[in-house]
């Protein structure tokens, strides 16, 4: 298997909620397609586009948001970027017009009933979550483009040249967890330093610890505005934000003015085991019910995921013993190279692997990166990320109604403990009695995938999301 190559900022990325597979990767290859007419020259040539989802991005695209993403893609708006709170405005604008900016420049017809169709019935042959772009010119010439969003907010193009994908030589080449073991026994490096060494392949090591801080920034202001945003949850469930009034409950009056004051009224309120476990458990829901808000994000891998590491890292900040301004970025770092592991040895998409894939794979991450920054060893974090792993195995995909909501926000809660859990279990233990290397786990990870039946991989055909009528509030 030739080596991938996996930026931290592959792993981690700034995007729109509710899925990074059925939102952010959609999203993204509507814009790759509007990239690739420009490019060509046939963009003013266009008259037609529609778009085509198939497997699971058909079966659970809507309550996903996956016709608002491409659309949105299409007329090249930039999910990093994006006012989230124009969504339902252009959404609106673009249906009652009957039109789109292509490109974000190139006015076409196009009405969302007629142009994006859900096809439940037919999957693509590479992945479960594909997508096309059939786009009719002037002339009669019709092209279709296809793309699989392949968890995570990776996009893969059916019509890329292998030869001009961009490749970087890592001074660090990481496929397996023996791999990392290898450099930082020759180096001498902590697994943080090796990521941040490889890092420099792409960029100057002070742009990556800018962008370590941006994305820190982001969970936490994701975590800020998730504790204090009441309403009800979009998509017709019903489902209540529970973190606004948990986060009332465990203030308990007391005052700040701004998030850094926030983050000393939550230590102030005491350390015992209840609270603490309450204060991850506010964390998380508030991230999770964020995403299923369409808010903005951060993938760790995935959206569906968002809150575990967010929740685990801000618990570290409040809570933790060692706390310090690059205290985040060690942790970054860590769990990114986890998540590479998975991606490359097994899936980070629930639409191949269930559950196991995303909350199993971040409750990995945010172990790995717990336990670095507590001072475990290189061996204790790879311990640490197996633990998480292990005791996520099998976990399938169920959503109800297609929505990243039930059970998967609460999912976040449970995630973000067994990721604490592991880490402390590592942290006093001694890696040399381990019957379980980091490796084995991802292979059986991959091996569980292979057998779990499709209706618990996303698709809402099977689980809760047979059994509960949507009617029934979340319990």
């Amino acid at each position: 298997m030739p080596h991938e190559p996996i930026s931290v900022f592959d792993m981690f990325k700034v995007g729109v909620g509710p899925s990074s597979s059925h939102t952010l990767g959609p999203w993204k290859a509507a814009r790759m397609c509007c990239r690739s007419l420009v490019e060509s020259g046939r963009l003013e040539d266009v008259v037609s586009v529609t778009v085509m989802l198939y497997g699971s991005l058909a079966k659970t695209g809507k309550g996903h948001g996956t016709d608002v993403a491409v659309q949105l893609g299409l007329c090249d708006e930039d999910p990093e970027t994006f006012d989230v709170g124009r969504i339902r405005h252009q959404m609106d604008h673009i249906r009652s017009e009957a039109r789109l900016p292509l490109a974000g420049m190139h006015y076409i017809y196009f009405s969302p009933a007629e142009h994006i169709r859900f096809l439940t019935g037919e999957s693509l042959p590479y992945h479960p979550n594909g997508l096309s772009f059939l786009i009719e010119f002037g002339n009669g010439d019709a092209i279709s483009h296809i793309f699989y969003s392949v968890g995570g907010g990776f996009v893969v193009s059916e019509q890329a040249d292998p030869e001009k994908v961009m490749s970087v030589e890592l001074p660090f080449p990481v496929d397996k967890a023996s791999d990392i073991l290898h450099w930082c026994r020759k180096t001498g490096l902590s697994i943080h330093e090796v990521v941040l060494e490889n890092e420099t392949a792409w960029r100057p090591e002070s742009e990556t610890l800018l962008g370590l801080d941006r994305i820190w920034s982001v969970m936490r202001d994701c975590i800020f505005r998730g504790c204090h945003t009441e309403g009800t949850l979009p998509g017709g469930l019903n489902v209540q934000r529970r973190a606004p009034a948990l986060h009332r409950r465990l203030m308990a009056e007391r005052a700040y003015d701004d998030s850094g004051l926030w983050e000393e009224a939550i230590r102030s309120g005491g350390h015992n085991f209840r609270t603490t476990l309450d204060w991850v458990s506010c964390f998380a829901l508030a991230v999770n019910e964020e995403n299923a808000s369409f808010g903005r994000v951060v993938t760790a891998p995935t959206n569906g995921a968002a809150g575990v590491i967010p929740s685990v890292l801000q618990y570290l900040c409040c809570f933790g013993p060692i706390s310090t301004p690059d205290t985040p970025r060690r942790f970054l770092l860590t769990a990114s190279e986890i998540g590479s592991l998975f991606k490359k040895g097994a899936t980070i998409s629930a639409a191949m692997g269930g559950c196991q894939a995303e909350i199993g794979v971040s409750s990995a991450m945010a172990a790995a990166g717990l336990c670095e920054a507590l001072g475990g060893t290189q061996r204790q974090v790879l311990m640490a990320a197996e633990i998480a792993m292990e005791h996520h195995l099998g976990l399938t995909c169920d959503p109800i109604g297609g929505l990243v909501q039930i059970p998967c926000i609460e999912r976040n809660t449970m995630g973000a403990v067994k990721a604490i859990t592991a880490a402390q279990l590592a942290l006093q233990s001694q890696p040399d009695f381990a019957k379980v290397s980091l490796d084995i786990v991802i292979r059986t990870m991959w091996d569980t995938a292979g057998d779990m039946s499709h209706k618990y991989k996303e698709t809402a055909d099977g689980g809760l999301a047979l059994h509960i009528p949507l009617s029934l509030p979340e319990c």
